[in-house]
Order: C-alpha cells, then structure tokens, then sequence
C-alpha cells in the first residue's frame, strides 16, 4: 500500500469545557487521505468534523492514536497548512489588501511579487475592487471571500476549509465552488473540505466521508468522480445526471442511518 499524505490511526480527541468536564469529540478514528486528494466530510452538527479540522491544523493534539502529515506528527501548526474557518478571521486594523498581504509578507516575499498575488487572489474571489476596504465596511459573505483569498495567498500543501461557502449567496456560492475546482487542479494541492451540502460535496470532493454522531469517527467512504470533470459550463449538467443525484441521495441516505438513534 502507498505511503499517504495524511494518515490517522485510532485516533480520539478529548478537551475540556468551562463546567470542568471533557467532551469526547472523536473517538478511534482512521482516516488515510493521498496528496492531492480532495476530501469533503459530511455528518451532523457536533459530530466531529471542525474538531478534525482543527487536528489537522495543529490546534488540538490527538488525545489518543497517531496523527502523521507527510511522514511526521504534528506538533503544532506551520505554514504548510492553511484553514479558513465558518467565521471571516480578519485583522480589523487592516485593509482586505493588507490582510491577504499578510502572509507572503511575513515569508519576506517582495513587495512586487506580494501585490501580483495578492490582486490574483483578490480578483479570484471578486473583491479587487475593494481592496482598499476595511473589514467593517464588508458584509459577511465579503469578509469571507477576503478570509478564503488570505488563505489561498499563502500558498499552503494542505487546505483545511470549515464550511467556507456557508455565509455566501447561491451565485457567489457556485461561483467559489468552480474557482476552488480549478485551483486545486491546476496546483494538485491537499483539501478537506467541511460542508453541511451532501450535493456540494459530491460535486467537489473525490471523496466523500460521512462521519457518525459524536463521539465522531468516519463511517462511509464514497468515492466521487464528478470533481475532475471540470468546466463551470458543466457544472448544472453534471448535477443532473442521474449518477451524480443517486450518490448524492446514498450519501444522504448514510447520514440518515448513522442519526437514526
């Protein structure tokens, strides 16, 4: 078997909340991801899927089992890995141009490289023109389009996205969701992708792994083909085969079974 880029073993999370107890967040997950796979994880609210993010990046360590990214444990998170979270995490005090700027200036990337990406990233997710604007003067969908083009700027192996869609509209929605698409066939990059959209995740994902209630582990791996069709022209096409709407309601249909309790 080959080596994998991601590979989890029994692995359980454990942390503490204020009333002084510990919830259980996973318990005796394996998960094996190939680089430049692109992997969606669906499954009830509270299941689990934010906290795997969150090992992933380095926030948490495993409370129990083996975490290995590219051959090594995590100890911590580093540049190689990049997570946009549900909510925009903007610096206020800066413009949507310094916030993207941010990261490949903290590298010492020069300043004529720093503004060729950052206008490359910022025309990608639709807010050049707003480049000089501070967070505040943003709506929420805005803020998280700036928090996506922070992420992208800093070039990461491995993108971790929390919902990253949820607070857009239905356009801008289907529009990111192409943009990611061609980003992540163009650069072979690492994602895994948190949604609570069974269709976007069949249509994103080469693999879709539904997770169980919490304590949360992964209880269906669905391979899905439809990712590297490629074509926003395509894109309502696809969605319509009667392929892509029976592993869609599979998928469904799995999350309905492991909540059926």
């Amino acid at each position: 078997m080959s080596t994998a880029y991601i590979e989890l073993k029994d692995v359980y999370l454990s942390y503490p909340v204020a009333s002084g107890s510990s919830i259980q967040a996973l318990a005796g997950l394996d998960l094996r991801v190939g680089r430049g796979d692109f992997v969606c994880l669906v499954g009830p609210s509270g299941c689990g899927k934010s906290s795997l993010l969150r090992l992933l990046a380095g926030f948490f360590q495993p409370s129990g089992g083996s975490l290995l990214i590219d051959g090594k444990p995590t100890d911590g998170p580093d540049s190689s890995r990049g997570m946009v979270f549900q909510q925009a995490e903007l610096y206020p005090w800066l413009t949507v141009f310094e916030n993207v700027e941010f990261g490949p200036k903290m590298r010492g990337a020069e300043a004529a490289l720093r503004r060729v990406e950052v206008e490359r990233c910022l025309r990608l997710v639709r807010l050049w023109e707003f480049k000089d604007a501070y967070p505040y003067e943003l709506s929420g969908g805005m803020q998280q389009r700036a928090a996506i083009a922070r992420v992208l700027a800093n070039d990461c192996e491995l993108l971790l996205m929390d919902e990253p869609f949820g607070a857009l509209d239905a356009l801008t929605r289907e529009h990111l969701q192409e943009e990611l698409l061609s980003l992540w066939r163009q650069t072979g990059k690492t994602i895994i992708f948190v949604t609570h959209s069974v269709e976007e995740a069949v249509y994103l994902g080469t693999d879709v792994l539904v997770m169980t209630d919490r304590p949360g582990t992964i209880s269906t791996r669905f391979h899905s083909p439809f990712s590297r069709v490629g074509g926003s022209d395509l894109s309502r096409s696809i969605k319509a085969l009667p392929e892509f709407v029976r592993l869609r309601e599979e998928v469904l249909a799995c999350i309905w079974t492991n909540n059926a309790g």
